[in-house]
């Protein structure tokens, strides 16, 4: 028997047990009852980014950005549209680098937009630079197993 994930709220943090098979059947968070997976990535403070990797079960794929940069905001919608073909395997997330300094020097984020696959609480892979939809798809699949 699989052990269950546990899945942070986006709306509360809150941790969620579920069982894996239940992953794709829109599960709800037991203490807000909002939707566990929304198919639109979450944009996140430190506390939240922690909760989330140190916590969650589920991969976490992190797009770290700024509102400044050109080729941020070209990406945007490509990553935005990959959650929802990525979600439930896979978390998206987004750290301004601006507002969340801290997490920008703790994985030394030099170049934007930098993403971040995490898992395990562990990075397994990283990327720098402009990607389509189906890009992003494919390396965080490519990157999970």
């Amino acid at each position: 028997m699989t052990d269950p994930a546990l899945v942070i709220c986006q709306q509360c943090s809150g941790a969620n047990r579920v069982p894996v098979a239940r992953l794709g059947e829109q599960p709800v968070c037991g203490r807000c009852k909002a939707r566990l997976f929304t198919g639109k990535p979450q944009d996140v403070n430190l506390a939240t980014f922690d909760r989330h990797i140190q916590k969650g079960t589920i991969p976490v794929l992190v797009d770290f950005w700024a509102s400044w940069c050109g080729p941020c905001k070209m990406m945007a919608p490509a990553f935005a549209a990959a959650a929802s073909a990525l979600e439930p395997e896979v978390r998206l997330l987004k750290v301004d680098t601006e507002a969340q300094k801290a997490l920008s020097a703790r994985y030394q984020i030099r170049s934007i937009p930098s993403l971040i696959l995490f898992a395990g609480a562990q990075e397994k892979a990283r990327t720098a630079g402009v990607m389509t939809q189906q890009g992003i798809i494919d390396w965080a699949r490519a990157n999970v197993n």
